[in-house]
């Protein structure tokens, strides 16, 4: 009495088969152990981009106030320092918005070497004709034009007399652009906050390959939350990455989830590996950058 009938529990047993939570198999492989972690740190620490006139890949960071740009780069550099680090202002209300551009250098450890990448920050990409970095802002910088800690002005872009007529040196160009989205916030993504990506991506410099960053993935599902490690079998976030990739004009595969470090004290192996993960993609697609503008040279 009071029990549910043994149709309605095959019922619902049959739509959970149908509409899984988590899937039974990851769609993407990781061996989340901390030889992985380990191996894909040495990746990193070895890199050189693929053309020895570039000393450092320039990866360019661009998303809303709050999408996790700053850090990202936060993320990146604690994992190399061992412990947490502040170094880029980050935070997700208007006293903590980065209103300078800013290239930030990666150590191999206290006042070890730099890393051979540089992650550029960005104003935030905000919705509404003049709210957060202007799209021409953004193209100068593909260029190479605006350099660091310089001031951006949403409704006054960086003036045509300030750049010269030829492109400036491959080396000071970005070989990477990254679009960083908050997964707690797509869905409300306005459409003009869309609008003012699609007008980036059709710049200039179109040929730059294109990453996104999911970012805040952990919070965007519980199962994610209590195990990261399931990032690659929620099906909210298996949703969320295609739909990002359509979005945006990306293949699938173009779009990296990732957990940043924010309120933790100390570093986590599942979550290095997805931030490590990334980076490495965004300099693999740097080099594939390189390697095609070398062979237009040839």
């Amino acid at each position: 009495m009071g029990g549910s009938s043994s149709t309605e529990r095959v019922e619902t047993e049959v739509k959970e088969e149908e509409n899984p939570e988590l899937l039974k198999e990851p769609w993407r492989n990781v061996v989340w152990d901390h030889s992985t972690r380990t191996n894909l740190k040495q990746y990193l620490h070895d890199y050189k981009p693929t053309i020895d006139s570039v000393p450092r890949a320039r990866i360019l960071l661009i998303g809303a106030v709050g999408a996790g740009k700053s850090s990202f780069f936060n993320s990146i550099n604690s994992v190399f320092r061992g412990n947490m680090t502040s170094q880029a202002k980050a935070g997700s209300d208007a006293t903590c918005m980065t209103m300078q551009y800013r290239t930030y250098t990666v150590r191999a450890g206290r006042g070890g070497r730099p890393l051979a990448f540089l992650l550029c920050d960005t104003m935030g990409l905000e919705a509404g004709k003049d709210g957060g970095v202007n799209p021409k802002d953004i193209e100068s910088i593909l260029k190479g034009y605006i350099p660091d800690k310089y001031s951006f002005n949403p409704v006054q872009p960086m003036k045509a007399d300030c750049q010269t007529g030829s492109r400036l040196p491959l080396q000071d160009r970005i070989h990477c652009v990254v679009c960083v989205i908050d997964a707690t916030r797509f869905q409300y993504m306005a459409d003009e906050m869309k609008k003012k990506l699609h007008e980036i991506q059709r710049t200039d410099f179109h040929d730059v390959p294109v990453l996104v960053l999911l970012t805040n993935v952990d919070n965007a599902c519980p199962h994610v939350n209590r195990d990261l490690r399931n990032v690659y079998r929620s099906c909210f976030i298996k949703e969320l990455i295609t739909r990002a990739s359509e979005c945006l004009s990306v293949p699938v595969s173009h779009v990296l989830p990732v957990q940043n470090y924010t309120c933790e004290t100390e570093l986590n192996d599942s979550c290095d590996i997805l931030l490590l993960s990334a980076m490495k993609q965004m300099l693999n697609f740097a080099d594939n950058y390189l390697d095609n503008l070398e062979e237009d040279i040839e």
